[in-house]
């Protein structure tokens, strides 16, 4: 049994199918997460038009949406981004908490590969800088995560 090399792929790249579900909240920041996500799609082989793009109005909102995207069994992954800055009052905290906790939730229930694609900053300054073009966009890094969970998860099921 040998053990297969970080970021080699046992499927064909073309048939897969990915989703992002994107808060609006802090758009400026978001936009910026799903420029990183269909940079890496495309860096990968994949065309734009395998990634489905649905929009939530909010962080507090990636959970259901997240969980619809993997329920409809289109998806091979799905890709969760938003941001969340911190302010003056305990609000952060609460929708942080439940926003993880929600997406974890689903990645369990659904056994569907999902990125955690969520900022959780406390200025907007961080959030820019984890959003624009350069190596430390959390969007880039949420798809190649996804996208290596399902070549894991192939390999686990042995389907390929």
């Amino acid at each position: 049994m040998g053990l297969a090399r970080p970021g080699a792929r046992r499927f064909d790249i073309k048939t897969l199918r990915l989703s992002a579900v994107v808060a609006r909240w802090n758009s400026d920041i978001t936009e910026g997460l799903l420029s990183g996500a269909l940079r890496a799609c495309i860096s990968q082989g994949l065309d734009k038009e395998q990634l489905s793009i649905f929009y939530v109005p909010g962080s507090f909102e990636l959970p259901l949406g997240v969980q619809q995207a993997a329920r409809t069994g289109r998806f091979d992954g799905v890709i969760a981004l938003g941001s969340v800055i911190r302010g003056d009052t305990p609000h952060f905290d609460y929708v942080c908490a439940e926003t993880t906790r929600g997406i974890g939730h689903v990645v369990l229930e659904e056994s569907v590969p999902i990125a955690f694609g969520l900022l959780t900053t406390d200025t907007h300054d961080q959030a820019v800088i984890r959003s624009i073009e350069n190596d430390s966009n959390k969007g880039e890094e949420a798809t190649l995560a996804v996208l290596e969970m399902i070549n894991t998860l192939r390999l686990i099921w042995n389907r390929e």
